[in-house]
């Protein structure tokens, strides 16, 4: 049996370690932390959002970056110290604006694709994750950002994905909760919120039921290429000063967030992944007045850059702000006290008496699409660089990335169960996007 490492337990390390199973193949699953999606995958803004696939390179952006960089509390911070990853992944940037159309178009149709395998995987392995299927709704507070939204709209329509256009009023009717006076807004029915953590644990304990291996606080130090193809993986125990161990595989699949890059560098790969810190708060409810005021409906605020995602009964999660420092996992509290005052501000009858404050860092490509195929060499691949949509994307990657593994490596006669397969037209998108990559 064709023996796979997977490194990286985060959200897109167990999807794909799960869909790697699903081929009849033999996985283990690195991960340095004691337990699974502890970083980037513990407590992010919770929407799964087609409505939210229009990738950054576009010249509004570039505009209001500039305006912000000012300013400590702005939604895009970027840390004045220059070094040379951060400029020459800012100008690939800039220069992938030429295919911000067409990149947005094909994160949506990725988008809607991953929705039916992330939500089969749990049904299937029967573990709840705070589903709530209540629509996302994106709020405009000026004509000109409305405008912007319209057009994002038409390029969302290409990609399949449909929404609405609203009225003040209809937003108010749809989330009452929600304060303030909107230009207008749109309404995604088909998008939908959860918690990232929790969906990650359940799936890495089914991953284990059917009998994948997870090394937990194996720290990887190096990985390399072994003569006759395939790749050894060299790791230790956290805190461990000893030698690292060396494991043989037959296949690495990196998926290993804002370290990719520095595995690729290894293995002879390119993988320009820049960590871009994001910030969130989980509100916890802990009155019934804060529970009857907090929003049910999942929220965009556009000028803030601000969502927020009710996780059951007794928590909000509002998430915002990209700050380029380069891997500095610092909580900065200038930087969560404006999740805070808008809390406060869109909904007044919450309490901000309990707050948990976090910081991830979202592993980023200067296109803005993930990075899912072949390296260089025969036994290597990637399936990392989603971005601040690794949520959103995972699902359909892991599928796609599993299938070529799978296809690399299968016997002839060997049987695929159909209904693991990713959807045609889905794998050929992805395709073309990793050859884009």
């Amino acid at each position: 049996m064709t023996s796979v490492a997977v490194i990286g337990a985060g959200i897109t390390g167990i999807t794909t370690a799960y869909k790697l199973l699903s081929q009849g193949l033999d996985v283990t699953v690195f991960d340095r932390n004691a337990y699974s999606a502890m970083e980037t995958s513990f407590a992010n803004g919770g929407q799964l959002s087609a409505s939210n696939a229009e990738v950054w390179n576009s010249p509004s952006t570039f505009i209001k970056g500039i305006k912000w960089m000012l300013k400590k509390d702005a939604p895009l911070l970027v840390h004045p110290a220059p070094t040379w990853h951060k400029l020459s992944w800012m100008a690939e940037f800039v220069l992938a604006a030429r295919s911000y159309e067409e990149n947005t178009v094909a994160t949506v149709k990725l988008a809607i694709a991953a929705r039916r395998h992330l939500i089969e995987m749990a049904e299937r392995e029967g573990f709840e994750f705070d589903l709530v299927k209540r629509g996302i709704l994106h709020v405009y507070e000026s004509k000109s950002e409305f405008e912007h939204a319209s057009r994002v709209s038409q390029l969302y329509a290409k990609g399949g994905l449909e929404r609405r256009s609203l009225t003040d009023a209809e937003i108010h009717a749809i989330e009452p909760a929600l304060a303030g006076t909107f230009h207008g807004g749109f309404f995604t029915e088909s998008d939908f919120t959860g918690d990232i953590h929790k969906y990650t644990r359940g799936l890495a304990d089914a991953v284990v039921r059917r009998g994948g291996k997870i090394r937990y606080e194996a720290d990887v130090t190096q990985l390399s290429m072994r003569t006759e193809g395939g790749a050894a993986v060299f790791s230790r125990t956290v805190g461990s000063e000893g030698e690292p161990v060396r494991e043989d595989f037959d296949a690495v699949v990196v998926c290993a967030g804002v370290a990719s890059r520095r595995f690729a560098s290894q293995l002879g790969d390119r993988v320009n992944v820049y960590p871009v810190k994001g910030y969130s708060i989980t509100v916890n409810l802990t009155d019934e007045a804060s529970r009857e005021g907090a929003p049910y409906v999942s929220l965009l605020d556009d000028k803030a850059k601000i969502v927020t995602s009710r996780l059951g009964a007794d928590r909000l999660r509002i998430a915002g702000t990209a700050e380029f420092a380069g891997e500095n996992r610092d909580i900065r509290m200038d930087r969560i006290k404006p999740l805070v005052d808008w809390c406060r501000h869109r909904f007044p009858g919450v309490s901000t008496a309990s707050v948990a404050p976090w910081a991830g860092l979202r592993p980023m490509m200067p296109d803005m699409m993930p990075r899912v195929g072949r390296g260089k060499a025969k036994g290597v691949y990637y399936n990392t660089g989603h971005g601040h949509l690794g949520w959103t994307l995972s699902a359909i990657t892991a599928d796609t990335i599993a299938a070529e593994v799978a296809g690399d490596y299968a016997a002839p006669g060997v049987f695929v169960r159909p209904e693991l397969k990713p959807v045609p037209e889905v794998r050929a998108e992805a395709e073309r996007l990793t050859e884009a990559a």
